[in-house]
């Protein structure tokens, strides 16, 4: 175990690096700067502009640009966000965890009602149930984030105004209201953000797991559990679940950059302030640092999530440990 969590680690720095590189290369080598969309709205003048770009180092060559970026990144300075008017990481600070919020929450539902479909569908193999729910998993499999968030929104924000359609919490009643009463504004501003990323991670996680639950099915160690008298219920929960459920774990781990995507979406969509809005307006005021930023961020989150898969596959597993 500890060799492992050891070669993930290495391979983390490696892939944050690489990112990071890339990121750093595309934003500077894209035309205009921070300051451009200012000259031209008549915010700065051309030398109030240069001013800044010379202060910010913007008017060094790239590589040396580039060696200031990696050695500021590394004491764990990320920059000055310019459309923010404060420091990066207090940027970050504000909206990684409630970006986290609405994957973890996303994840544990998925991964609940995944299983659980899964686990319906092969017990009921070939028979309508399980044509029925592979065929509605399917529609909700090939749906586009944003567009199972908008349907969402007019479905049970206009049509049926159940939930909030935007923000984290009510502006004028938060601050009023009690403990249960903030918890729960909170949980009615989720609702419909974490239901678009359940439904899409759902489908995915049951077809996989009725593939792997079919597959365990014919193994050996099932047909002698049928062959001792043990009930069917026994036999799928208890051995074909157990022996099945490493792929599902494997499957999380991979589709974290996929729920990280969607995340940006939908959070775009509801005007949730996570790290998907705050993408969205570094990239478009051209906000150097914040861009960079939140690409680094959202690689740690990466490779955390295919790190945290590997572990839980490896406790599943018995015979992982021992590497």
């Amino acid at each position: 175990m500890r060799r492992l969590l050891a070669a993930r680690a290495a391979q983390a720095v490696v892939v944050v690096a690489i990112v990071a590189t890339i990121v750093f290369a595309l934003v500077h080598l894209a035309p205009g700067d921070p300051f451009a969309t200012s000259i031209g709205t008549g915010e700065l003048r051309p030398a109030q502009a240069a001013a800044l770009r010379a202060h910010y180092g913007f008017d060094k060559p790239i590589a040396e640009q580039y060696v200031v970026y990696l050695r500021n990144l590394v004491h764990g300075d990320f920059g000055w966000s310019f459309s923010r008017s404060r420091p990066v990481a207090a940027a970050l600070a504000t909206a990684v965890p409630n970006t986290l919020l609405l994957m973890g929450t996303a994840l544990l539902l998925s991964i609940a009602l995944g299983i659980a479909a899964g686990l319906l569908q092969a017990a009921r193999r070939d028979t309508i149930v399980d044509r029925g729910s592979s065929a509605i998993l399917l529609v909700f499999y090939s749906m586009p984030d944003f567009w199972l968030a908008l349907m969402l929104m007019l479905a049970f924000a206009y049509a049926l105004p159940l939930f909030p359609v935007s923000g984290m919490i009510d502006p004028v009643m938060h601050d009023y209201l009690g403990a249960w009463g903030r918890i729960a504004d909170r949980a009615r501003h989720l609702v419909l953000l974490a239901t678009t990323l359940t439904l899409l991670i759902t489908a995915a996680i049951a077809r996989h797991q009725r593939a792997a639950l079919l597959d365990a099915a014919r193994a050996d160690y099932v047909r002698t559990a049928r062959a001792k008298g043990l009930t069917r219920r026994t036999v799928l929960l208890r051995h074909t679940l157990r022996n099945s459920i490493g792929t599902t774990i494997t499957l999380v781990g991979l589709m974290f950059p996929a729920l990280l995507g969607g995340a940006v979406l939908v959070e775009t969509v509801f005007s949730w302030p996570g790290m998907g809005q705050l993408a969205t307006s570094a990239i478009t005021t051209r906000d150097y640092s914040l861009v960079t930023a939140t690409a680094i961020i959202g690689a740690v989150m990466t490779v955390a999530g295919s790190a945290l898969a590997d572990v839980l596959t490896a406790i599943a597993d018995p015979r992982l440990r021992e590497r």
